[in-house]
């Protein structure tokens, strides 16, 4: 006996509760027949012209609906919050929790069956993917796909050389009219960042994950094989709904498993570690920071591209895009994880095919044998750290130096380019108070920019730690998410200038080289922590976000809870 639709709990109704639900859904010029029985399929839209990487999702949903449509589907599009990492203050991180919840209670509050997520810039795809998880209903990911390469003097660029360009212009190697036209032929196109960022790999994670169709993570976003991607999609949702093909189908360990060690072959984000512990958290699945370090430790970098390589997403589509990447990885992938096509893992790359070997290698010769995130511990990060080996300089992953310690953004922004800052190229820049707690929302700062007056004397990298972030299109020898955070009173907080800090990445530590007396007598000297929000979403915020390590969600949304009917109030 077929199950009965969810959504028919609204409009199969008889009385005056059915007559409510169907009036004023049919004010829009809905027939009845479309209320009788068909799915009804929710399309969850990140659209905003704040968020210029989702902007033509618009248009994106068309597709979406012309395939629900196809199969037998009722589509109902609806807006939830949508972050833009380029504009919102003070980090698009402080609001990933809040879309999520937007984005559960939507669809647990509505009549629909299953449900499409379209997302694209960074926190849209994990708030997302968190919210339905919660949820469980059928669900499948559309992301919006990266713009067209940048160009800039005969040359590509991408959001990775805003790091370059910004350093030369301080240097006075670049001047601010080259700056401009940079600027002006960077985002040429509709989409996300061109780089392999946090947008990309977040892309990338769901279509490893299994949560889209295959090819999701790259195709162009103004390429028409986006809008048949999307239109796919729309139709296999349906079909979704009528196999009761839910999130907890698909996202059991093995699928885990296969999406760290795809982002290590990909050279993906580090912010792909605090999104998918999030992700396991909803599901229930036990995922820890050092599972990273442990799976992707034997997987090199196959994937040639920026931050740690040379192209661009877009020569990753024509390459082969993700089922490439997974066929040259699948002697470590377990390929018999169910996807949202109804295929297996081993069925969708059977016949992907690598086009272009300068962009995808194989494991045998990979691009580089460094890949995936190094977990450090010890007793400046007892909760974990992570590095990103392939982003950073090899002659800095075991090096002490002297602390620089700025207690905050503003005083690391005040100060790192005074002439008489105490700082030499063996130094190790750090930075406190930019956490989920401390700032709030841990912000993408961790990679900071280095001292003018070192950079004049054509130094280019430094070991830099924090408790915050970088964005997924920056490099450097960077230690980020220190956790627990400075603002809990972890030891990054005990953290003087002058003090010795040794890096030994090969061993996975990271220490404060001061005796235990000396930093207890530190710890009893911080003032107790303390929330300094007294109302609204901020309070909300920093009374409940866990530590980095735990996935920075708020402690009240682990585990699914269901998407049974809310009670009806007619």
């Amino acid at each position: 006996m077929e199950k009965k639709l969810r959504s028919q709990q609204w409009f199969g109704k008889k009385g005056k509760d059915g007559f409510i639900y169907r009036a004023w859904m049919k004010n829009q010029g809905i027939p009845d027949y479309e209320l009788q029985g068909k799915p009804v399929i929710g399309i969850c839209n990140t659209w905003s012209e704040l968020t210029p990487c989702n902007g033509h999702f618009r248009e994106l949903a068309e597709s979406v609906k012309k395939g629900i449509i196809e199969a037998g589907g009722f589509p109902v599009e609806f807006p939830v919050m949508s972050l833009g990492e380029t504009l919102i203050k003070p980090t698009a991180m402080l609001y990933r929790n809040l879309v999520s919840m937007d984005v559960e209670e939507s669809i647990r509050a509505n009549p629909v069956d299953g449900v499409v997520l379209l997302c694209g810039c960074d926190k849209t795809t994990p708030a997302l993917v968190m919210g339905a998880c919660s949820v469980n209903i059928p669900t499948i990911v559309v992301s919006g796909g990266p713009m067209l390469t940048g160009k800039f003097k005969g040359r590509d660029i991408g959001t990775s050389d805003l790091w370059r360009f910004s350093e030369d212009v301080r240097t006075g190697i670049m001047s601010e009219e080259e700056l401009n036209m940079a600027e002006a032929g960077m985002c040429r196109s509709k989409g996300h960042c061109a780089v392999m960022g946090t947008a990309s790999s977040m892309a990338s994670m769901v279509e490893a994950l299994g949560l889209s169709l295959p090819g999701n993570a790259a195709i162009p976003a103004v390429d028409a094989a986006r809008k048949v991607l999307a239109q796919l999609s729309g139709k296999r949702i349906v079909e979704m709904v009528r196999e009761e093909l839910t999130p907890s189908v698909i996202l059991t360990r093995a699928a885990f498993e296969n999406a760290i060690k795809v982002n290590a072959a990909i050279g993906g984000s580090t912010n792909f570690v605090i999104h998918l512990l999030a992700i396991a958290g909803r599901v229930e699945l036990p995922l820890t920071i050092d599972d990273f370090d442990r799976l992707s430790k034997n997987i090199p970098l196959l994937a040639n591209l920026q931050p740690s390589g040379n192209y661009f997403m877009e020569d990753l589509y024509y390459a082969g895009g993700i089922p490439a990447v997974m066929k040259e990885l699948s002697n470590e992938l377990q390929l018999d994880c169910l996807t949202a096509n109804g295929k297996t893992v081993r069925q969708n790359i059977e016949k992907a095919t690598v086009y272009n070997r300068d962009i995808i290698s194989t494991m045998q010769e990979p691009f580089n044998q460094l890949a995936g995130f190094i977990v450090l511990h010890g007793n400046l990060c007892e909760g974990g750290g992570v590095m990103k080996p392939s982003a950073a300089d090899p002659k800095l992953m075991q090096h002490t130096g002297k602390a620089v310690v700025f207690e905050n953004i503003e005083d690391y922004k005040a100060r790192i380019d005074d002439p008489h800052l105490e700082v030499d190229e063996n130094s190790v820049l750090v930075l406190k108070n930019v956490g989920p707690k401390g700032y709030p929302g841990m912000p993408e700062v961790g990679n900071m920019g280095l001292p003018k007056k070192l950079l004049e004397k054509g130094v280019k990298d430094m070991v830099r730690i924090s408790d915050g972030r970088m964005s997924g299109t920056g490099f450097g020898t960077v230690v980020l998410q220190i956790s627990p955070e400075a603002a809990v009173n972890g030891t990054l907080a005990l953290v003087q200038n002058g003090d010795l800090i040794q890096l030994d990445a090969k061993g996975r530590q990271l220490n404060l080289l001061v005796n235990e007396m000396e930093l207890e007598k530190r710890k009893a000297a911080l003032p107790a922590p303390f929330n300094p929000f007294n109302r609204g979403y901020a309070k909300l915020f920093v009374s409940h976000v866990e530590q980095a390590h735990l996935g920075a969600d708020f402690d009240f949304l682990k585990g699914k809870s269901g998407s049974d009917v809310l009670r009806d109030s007619h």
